[in-house]
């Protein structure tokens, strides 16, 4: 999980063989390392079609996920743990190196009130498991926290930092993004040296989840923290073009962060692409 990458949402958020076909081919064309593949249906993967167009274009993966209402880690721990199973072995069949996202709960997926000590316990038996499996596959197995508003479990670097240890498993890491952390961390700078030890993986998206360059986010102070750390892993753009309507949902999208992809990459590619030169990292 190094180099450049980019979340398919810029092309599509239903991973058949043609939603495959246009992403891939999209990030051939503008030269990324790595696509992140949102398993939103496991099942229903074609993944011998993926592994060829990977193989073929020579384009890394990673895949991602938030649970189901219906398999939410911390109330349905069982339900949880069959669902990651299933991801991962996907994962590992279309030849993917991780699987990561809300892998601890799910986008929207909120009580009304602070977690409990029983909901965390839950959420810790469903990683340690789902990172054995990951770990017997070869795979990468990531958290990602994310805004209160859509999750009450995991919302800060610090705290995911806090659930790795409380698992104790070594094929885990943070999994930062930073429209997230420009919402709860007290600088985007802490959030990376909170994670720091356990960080491989961060989403490159802007304030509102638009093209990078064009918001809030304190990208000098992003890239500059993670070139204090020594960060190798993975940088990923991530803006919602292609929206489900239950996605849309969850993450509360009701209007069009950008024109179109074009926008998004022709614009914020090139701006992240020198801000890691800038910092060295790449």
């Amino acid at each position: 999980m190094q180099g450049f990458g980019v979340h398919t949402s810029m092309w599509t958020m239903n991973w058949d063989r043609e939603g495959a076909e246009r992403a891939i081919a999209g990030a051939v064309r503008y030269k990324m390392d790595f696509v992140e593949i949102a398993l939103l249906n496991a099942p229903m993967v074609d993944a011998a079609h993926t592994r060829a167009l990977l193989d073929e274009t020579g384009v890394r993966a990673v895949c991602s996920l938030g649970l189901p209402e219906v398999n939410w880690a911390s109330v349905n721990p069982d339900g949880a743990i069959e669902h990651l199973k299933v991801a991962l072995d996907k994962t590992k069949e279309l030849g993917g190196e991780a699987l990561s996202g809300v892998t601890y709960g799910g986008i929207g997926q909120r009580t009304g009130v602070p977690p409990t000590a029983a909901e965390y316990d839950n959420v810790a038996r469903v990683l340690e498991v789902a990172a054995r499996h990951a770990k017997a596959l070869g795979l990468a197995f990531g958290i990602e926290p994310v805004n209160r508003y859509e999750n009450h479990l995991i919302n800060t670097g610090a705290q995911a930092k806090w659930m790795i240890e409380k698992v104790g498993a070594d094929n885990i890491f943070i999994h930062l993004d930073t429209y997230h952390m420009n919402i709860e961390e007290k600088g985007a700078a802490n959030g990376i040296l909170d994670a720091r030890e356990h960080l491989r993986y961060i989403h490159l998206s802007e304030s509102d989840r638009g093209t990078p360059g064009s918001g809030t986010c304190d990208w000098d102070e992003v890239f500059g923290a993670l070139a204090a750390i020594g960060f190798k892993g993975g940088l990923a753009m991530e803006s919602f073009i292609n929206m489900p309507p239950e996605v849309a949902y969850g993450l509360s999208v009701w209007r069009p962060v950008a024109e179109n992809f074009e926008e998004v990459m022709d614009n914020g590619l090139p701006f992240l692409r020198n801000k890691a030169r800038q910092y060295r990292l790449i």
